[in-house]
């Protein structure tokens, strides 16, 4: 009988290889959890640099001209730990900004640049981080295949970094800075303008979620800041399969910030939003900040701080503004888990000086917490309280830094300390100041206010931005625009539905309503015991609101009225238009009010419909700019006409025909003839919008508008032409 084979040895034989396969697969899943040690002092500090919508196009060759002259030695003189680019490295769009596809000269162009720029900056391109953004997913209806060049020319791609969820651990001090990127445009690249938010995945989340709490079980003391980049705001990130949102993940970890774009400066430069769950949302304990008044190791007792409290569940969101026009970079700073940043604008040049103060902390966006306890029981230490903190970067030689403190008091600014600051780092960036911090104690958050300046060795000035803090903890408000809020503080994934479905629940019961009206009036019985009440209205005179005529006169212009109702169930049942979503190649997509549609792609027996609620950018503005007011102004051409044949009816029910009477008739007529012509004139906006969708439309997807979309292009100009043809068949109004 043959010996059983040695199973132990073969183990040990393809232990090698299983370890190959494993460590393969985990690289291509792209989160490589990297750690960074960063060399210098103070360990306490580390920075990063992040850069947004660059928008590369062939069409403005200057963005690419200011992004190599001045970013390179912006990175060089302040020389991040890392360079994070979030999303929109080119443009994909047209001249005239009306069709998209991917380019790939403005691919070769973006790795040229960013290959310069890591040059001249002396830094290593493993310190840079690009995502993907909308723009570069436009067209491509296949990640890796030809049409996505991301893939071929962006650094991520050309590191190896393969996954949708990218890690890496800055490690100084005794402290971990742990950052987490991800890419969640969506798998099937649709064109402009319907690939406005960003798609995450239950894989996605699952995957982010890993990648955040790879440090939480680590039999080690050093403290974690958490650290989260991408490109879509969360107002504009839609919910996964099961509900989801990556706003649940990074509540989860409470993360010090989320850095995004998208959003670029048009909507205003305060893009910010403090992120709380909901348990401490309507919790009756007020916010706080750690407060260093209660906060200095002397003040606390350590069996006080024996018991450990459950994360506070929050996390700030941070817009950035982009290079595309605003030329923005912005410097993100952390200081002994203390997070801030400053925005610089390179429109008018290079910087020779940059200035970011570290501590006190801006009031404005400073971490918060359910209890204060969490904040009190931190191992501060008193050097750090006790000192006011900067990072001053110079292409020059700085002879003096001076940390200024300015008193808010009846709407001017006040100065009430001004102490020179010390270089106490081997980075030479870090200046610091010891400061009486117990001075500047009040109740009112944004009472004091920082600015720190330096001058360098020609006597020239530089000033920070004025910031307030609160060494009691308070977080001072502020206020968004009417702009601002339309893209922040609307969740509009969750908006869409509500406001379709109640448009077309107006635009329904303004059609059937009035059939329904008639059918009431048109019923004997109905006549019988409303006829004493039209008697006496008859018997009081002329009454230009009488119900009878003004509610069932759409229902009698019976095609105008099957029209409109035709054109609402199309909508809701019948696709819009056809056209091609993604690149040439591909057959036509089908476009419904819950999105695209087509058999010719894989996934569509799992996912009928791809791109909601990106379709709401079309569905919304045709319900609302469109076809509301298309139908209110059909409904008042209907009542305008009732009303006039109700007054020429009672003229000539009257068998006296005294001059003044005919006066009064002759200006009713004059009345009724420029409100015609003002509903008529109304009518002229209207269609020039909707031309405007419509040639859009044509040219983003390639619509023919007689084949693809006739009923779209032309459905509601027909019903406004057929309300003025039939309300003009009254005649001329004879005066």
């Amino acid at each position: 009988m043959a010996p059983p084979p040695r199973r132990p040895a073969a183990l040990l034989l393809a232990l090698p290889l299983l370890l190959c396969v494993c460590g393969a697969r985990a690289h291509a899943g792209g989160d490589l959890r990297r750690v960074l040690e960063v060399p210098g002092e103070p360990g306490s500090v580390v920075w990063a640099v992040q850069l947004s919508d660059l928008h590369l196009s062939a069409f403005h060759p200057e963005r690419a001209a200011d992004f190599r002259r001045h970013v390179g030695d912006a990175l060089a003189l302040v020389n991040p730990a890392l360079v994070l680019i979030t999303g929109d490295l080119t443009d994909a769009k047209s001249k005239d900004l009306l069709s998209s596809r991917q380019e790939e000269f403005e691919w070769i162009e973006y790795r040229r640049v960013i290959d310069d720029v890591a040059n001249r900056s002396g830094l290593n391109k493993e310190r840079f981080y690009d995502l993907r953004g909308n723009h570069d997913s436009y067209g491509v209806p296949k990640v890796g295949g030809m049409f996505d060049f991301y893939k071929k020319h962006s650094i991520n791609a050309r590191l190896g970094r393969k996954g949708a969820v990218q890690s890496i651990t800055l490690q100084s001090g005794g402290r971990k800075h742990l950052f987490v990127g991800f890419d969640s445009t969506m798998d099937i690249g649709l064109r402009s303008p319907t690939n406005i938010f960003g798609q995450p995945t239950d894989q996605l989340l699952f995957d982010l979620d890993a990648a955040l709490s790879q440090w939480d079980n680590q039999s080690t003391s050093s403290p974690v800041t958490k650290i989260a980049f991408g490109h879509f705001p969360i107002s504009f990130s839609a919910l996964t399969s099961s509900g989801r949102s990556i706003r649940d993940v990074f509540l989860k970890h409470s993360l010090s910030a989320y850095l995004c774009g998208h959003l670029h400066t048009n909507f205003g430069r305060n893009l910010k939003r403090h992120h709380t769950s909901e348990k401490n949302r309507f919790s009756s304990k007020q916010y706080f900040q750690f407060d260093i008044c209660e906060g200095m190791p002397t003040a606390v007792s350590n069996d006080n701080c024996s018991a450990r409290t459950e994360s506070a569940g929050e996390f700030w969101e941070w817009e950035m503004g982009d290079w595309r026009s605003a030329r923005s970079m912005r410097i993100l700073a952390i200081d002994s888990g203390h997070v801030s940043y400053a925005d610089m604008d390179f429109r008018f040049g290079s910087r020779d000086v940059i200035i970011v103060p570290t501590f006190p902390l801006d009031s404005r966006f400073m971490q918060r917490s359910s209890d204060p306890f969490d904040f009190i029981c931190q191992a501060t230490s008193a050097a750090h309280i006790g000192t006011v903190r900067a990072l001053v970067f110079s292409r020059y030689k700085i002879e003096s830094v001076t940390a200024k403190v300015y008193e808010l008091h009846s709407g001017s600014f006040h100065l009430v300390l001004e102490q020179e600051m010390e270089n106490t780092s081997g980075k030479g960036a870090m200046y610091t100041v010891a400061w009486n911090w117990r001075d500047f104690s009040d109740e009112s958050p944004d009472r004091y206010w920082l600015q720190i300046e330096a001058v360098d060795m020609s006597g020239k000035v530089y000033l920070s931005e004025q910031r307030p803090f609160s060494v009691n903890g308070l977080t001072a408000k502020f206020s968004w625009t009417w702009k601002e809020f339309r893209v922040m503080g609307c969740q509009w994934n969750q908006l869409y539905f509500p406001i379709m479905w109640t448009t077309l629940a107006f635009l329904f019961s303004l059609v059937l309503v009035p059939r329904t009206s008639l059918t009431f009036y048109e019923n004997r019985f109905m006549l019988k015991l409303l006829k004493p009440k039209m008697t006496r209205r008859s018997s009081g005179g002329f009454s230009p609101v009488d119900f009878e005529f003004f509610g069932v006169e759409l229902s009698k212009m019976y095609i105008i009225w099957s029209g409109m109702l035709l054109y609402l169930l199309y909508l809701v049942f019948f696709p819009w238009f056809t056209g091609y979503a993604v690149t040439e190649n591909h057959n036509k997509m089908y476009l419904h009010y819950k999105g695209w549609s087509t058999k010719y792609l894989a996934n569509t027996s799992s996912m009928p419909y791809i791109g909601l609620p990106d379709v709401m950018v079309i569905v919304l503005p045709h319900l609302l700019f469109v076809v509301l007011p298309a139908f209110l102004i059909i409904a008042a051409i209907a009542a305008e006409r009732a009303l006039y044949l109700r007054h020429n009816i009672y003229q000539r029910a009257k068998k006296d025909g005294d001059h003044y009477k005919e006066a009064c008739y002759t200006e009713y007529l004059c009345i009724f003839y420029w409100i015609r012509k003002i509903l008529i004139l109304l009518c002229l906006p209207i269609v020039w919008k909707h031309w405007k969708h419509c040639r859009a439309i044509m040219r983003a997807y390639e619509v023919n508008p007689f084949i693809d979309a006739p009923i779209y292009c032309f459905g509601v100009p027909a019903l406004l032409w057929l309300a003025i043809y039939r309300s003009s068949s009254l005649g001329v109004y004879q005066i």
